[in-house]
């Protein structure tokens, strides 16, 4: 394993997970309520999918990249869907389930919808292509070890920011009452519906 490699991919999939987004506010959302391991497992279906498309990119996989790329139409689409649908469900939920004993997320399903909702922005495929090859990382990545260690890099260093997100995030679980919660609830509603809307308008090419 070439630890420049796995280096450089950790600092690139930190940086690309940082940035606060649509899987950012349900990983907060989630570890308020149901503590650090259902916001970090939904992180990592974020990772999983960073991941993949790091190797995408590190591996020169062209027909693939094409492929997403050719689909970006109907991946933003379904990306959209789902937020609003994740949206609205958060603005409709009822007081009770900011309490220990309310409805929780299965943590195949946390997973799943965080790997889907990265996996619908075929804008991250063009990321990694373009900082790869500002880097040089593609040019000198000419083995598949190197290749390798930059994708196990990319999920590392994703999975260590939401690691940090949740585990911070769970903190202040305890000190935040019942009906900041709700608030915090409504906001993230609204949050990821704005986000949904937002990718429609892409896939339309409206903005």
């Amino acid at each position: 394993m070439d630890i420049s490699f796995l280096s450089q991919g950790f600092l690139l999939g930190l940086s690309i997970a940082a940035p606060v987004g649509p899987i950012g506010v349900l990983c907060i959302r989630r570890s308020l309520y149901q503590g650090m391991p259902a916001g970090f497992v939904s992180g990592l279906g974020a990772a999983t999918a960073d991941a993949f498309y790091g190797a995408v990119a590190g591996f020169g996989l062209t027909l693939i990249s094409k492929l997403l790329v050719d689909m970006s139409f109907f991946l933003q689409f379904l990306g959209g869907v789902l937020l609003c649908f994740v949206g609205i469900k958060a603005l409709k939920a009822p007081a009770s389930m900011t309490e220990s004993n309310g409805q929780q997320i299965k943590f195949k399903d946390a997973y799943l919808e965080t790997l889907f909702l990265t996996l619908t922005n075929p804008a991250t495929i063009i990321s990694f292509i373009g900082v790869y090859a500002g880097l040089g990382l593609g040019s000198k990545a000419q083995t598949y070890g190197s290749a390798a260690s930059l994708t196990l890099g990319v999920f590392l260093g994703s999975a260590a920011w939401w690691m940090v997100l949740s585990g911070l995030t769970s903190l202040m679980r305890v000190r935040i009452t019942s009906p900041v919660k709700v608030l915090i609830d409504k906001i993230s509603g609204v949050i990821l519906v704005v986000f949904g809307v937002f990718a429609f308008l892409r896939a339309f090419s409206v903005i």
